[in-house]
């Protein structure tokens, strides 16, 4: 439904003014990177208002009365959700046992290198079951609009971050039954990691927040052992994205802040986060080290066209998960763009920590002076977008870790993409570059978002160049491309195209634009799943990239819990394996993305 439309439906609602004045520009197509009309109206006030007032929409929120954004928020916004889904679907005392002896997937990398690549042992399934997998169960989840997370599987349980529902569900893997529910209290927005023993046989499920706190959860029980802020600097908007890495006790904890979006705000002096590293203890989560991408940010005496002062450096936010080299005791972290000038040599970066200290061992950066936030956006550019000669003004950041591998001869590389489209592989003793690939434009909404993944062979790497109305199909990049990773020499590419027949245009309203893939993919014995934002599901050979499976999610499921389900784009950290099961979570409704609300399990046929 359009914003026009909507309006109309209900114009005497106080908000629809509000709406047709502050927010259709956006919403109603005029952004390409703000949610659509139905993604919003599939969230709870209170989600609304956090990101009004606190969230992703706090800069928009602040030209709003009270009076106004109340009565937008009461507009658009789902009936609260009843707590019934949570009960009606418990798990017998039969299923409630929790096993953590035998861990298939333990954080969203798969293991410390990140390197996205179950073994059949790791997951429970061989290259052979991936051609003829079933859908076991879809569960569904209400009052949202997107799903983004992997979860923690150990033995015969799903730890599962079920998104704005604000729920970690400990999920039977064979029924999809709930043996337990923690409540963050807010939306919650990373992977989660389980620990090692941290003594006495303890260990702790870790998940952040959208206030930017991190959750510490007994996996038995569901019950808190602690909640702390993940903020590092008083008074600056920080979002926690990527999932923490666990090694010999310490959590490693990937931080981003840069005033992205506040910048969009004409009077804000912009602009003031910054990335960060927060090494932790993993029993109590007390502060180790801390390592900063830059210094906070100072005036620097310039002011905006509209006279505001502006302030720098910002940005370099760490968006992704970090990587570890054991042996090397370093940790691998990629960057984001900088967001206000001066331009620092951290952004866009492939950032070597000490594991110990927290000093740089070295640093890469892939491409310099990328100063961008969402002033940078529409037609006309917004005051605090700095001037073309001054910046490249394009958001090349790193959305994926940085992968560690080890290649047959014994020589290592350390992998990487990027949403300029580059395909980066790097020395880790120094950080010098081995060689490197470029597939498609990139751009904000292109390139590589959010990772790769390696067999140990190959790497590959999914790109998700959209389609303009300027393009015609042979022009778009959009696919999933692979590499030798000694040579970097290309080995296969699928090349996405569109998928509207047989009503398939009217389930995925932008199926001609949008059918990239931007997941972070999974190497499961050799055959690679991908995700596409149009709703489907492949699985290639890794070898040559024939097609052994494929599903298409956009549609509406029966689920085990009897919650109305349909699912939509598959982004983020949505892929994840393991308890001989693939899991799948459908629907994100960012950037006028499909928006759903369903994890589905697939198995193998019998």
């Amino acid at each position: 439904m359009s914003a026009q439309s909507l309006a109309q439906g209900s114009d005497a609602h106080p908000g629809a003014s509000v709406f047709s004045s502050f927010c259709a520009g956006c919403h109603d197509g005029g952004d390409p990177r703000a949610a659509s009309v139905d993604a919003l109206q599939s969230m709870t006030a209170d989600s609304l208002r956090f990101a009004l007032t606190a969230g992703l929409m706090q800069a928009q929120g602040q030209t709003l009365s009270t009076a106004q954004r109340e009565a937008v928020i009461d507009y658009l916004a789902v009936p609260p959700v009843s707590g019934e889904w949570l009960t009606q679907n418990r798990c017998s005392a039969q299923e409630q046992g929790i096993n953590l002896t035998t861990v298939s997937l333990a954080n969203a990398g798969g293991d410390l290198r990140f390197s996205r690549n179950l073994s059949a042992a790791q997951s429970g399934l061989s290259r052979a079951d991936m051609s003829h997998l079933e859908l076991a169960w879809a569960l569904g989840l209400p009052g949202i609009g997107g799903l983004r997370s992997s979860p923690v599987i150990a033995g015969d349980t799903v730890f599962y971050p079920a998104g704005a529902t604000e729920q970690v569900l400990a999920l039977d893997a064979a029924t999809g039954c709930i043996k337990w529910a923690y409540d963050a209290g807010a939306s919650l927005r990373s992977s989660v990691t389980l620990s090692g023993d941290l003594g006495d046989g303890q260990r702790l499920l870790y998940v952040s927040d959208e206030r930017a706190r991190l959750h510490a959860i007994d996996p038995i029980t569901g019950e808190p052992a602690w909640v702390i802020d993940g903020a590092v600097d008083d008074g600056v908007h920080t979002r926690l994205t990527g999932a923490p890495l666990f090694f010999e006790q310490t959590l490693y904890l990937p931080v981003s802040a840069s005033g992205v979006q506040r910048g969009a705000e004409a009077t804000h002096e912009c602009c003031d986060g910054r990335g960060a590293v927060l090494a932790l203890d993993g029993l109590t989560g007390e502060q180790v080290w801390t390592y900063y991408t830059m210094p906070p940010a100072d005036y620097t005496g310039g002011v905006s066209s509209v006279g505001t002062p502006l302030r720098g450096p910002s940005g370099a936010p760490i968006w992704s998960s970090p990587s570890l080299d054991a042996k090397r005791r370093l940790l691998y972290v990629t960057t984001g763009e900088n967001t206000s000038l001066p331009a620092t040599d951290t952004s866009n970066a492939i950032i070597a920590l000490d594991i110990d200290t927290g000093q740089v061992r070295w640093q890469f950066q892939a491409i310099a002076n990328d100063v961008w936030n969402m002033a940078c956006t529409g037609r006309e550019y917004g005051p605090n977008c700095p001037p073309a000669q001054d910046s490249i003004i394009k958001d090349w950041d790193f959305g994926g870790a940085a992968t560690l591998v080890t290649l047959a001869d014994g020589s290592e590389r350390l992998v990487a993409g990027q949403k300029s489209g580059h395909l980066w592989a790097l020395n880790p003793d120094d950080g010098s570059v081995v060689w490197q690939q470029r597939v498609g434009d990139g751009g904000a909404l292109g390139g590589n978002h959010w990772g790769i993944a390696v067999d140990g062979e190959r790497v590959f790497l999914p790109i998700n160049d959209p389609h303009y109305a300027s393009m015609t199909d042979d022009m778009i990049d959009a696919g999933v491309h692979a590499f030798d990773l000694g040579s970097g020499e290309p080995v296969w590419e699928f090349r996405s195209r569109p998928d509207c027949a047989n009503g398939r245009d009217l389930r995925v309203a932008t199926c001609q634009e949008r059918y990239g893939f931007s997941a972070m993919p999974l190497v499961i014995d050799g055959a690679l799943v991908a995700g596409n934002i149009d709703g489907r599901i492949f699985v290639f050979d890794g070898e040559d990239g024939e097609i052994l499976f494929e599903f298409d999610s956009s549609q509406g499921f029966a689920t085990v819990n009897n919650v109305e389900a349909r699912g939509g784009s598959i982004d983020a950290h949505s892929i994840s394996a393991g308890a001989g099961m693939l899991f799948v979570g459908s629907g994100y409704d960012r950037f006028r993305q499909q928006a759903g609300n369903v994890l589905l399990a697939f198995r193998p046929r019998p």
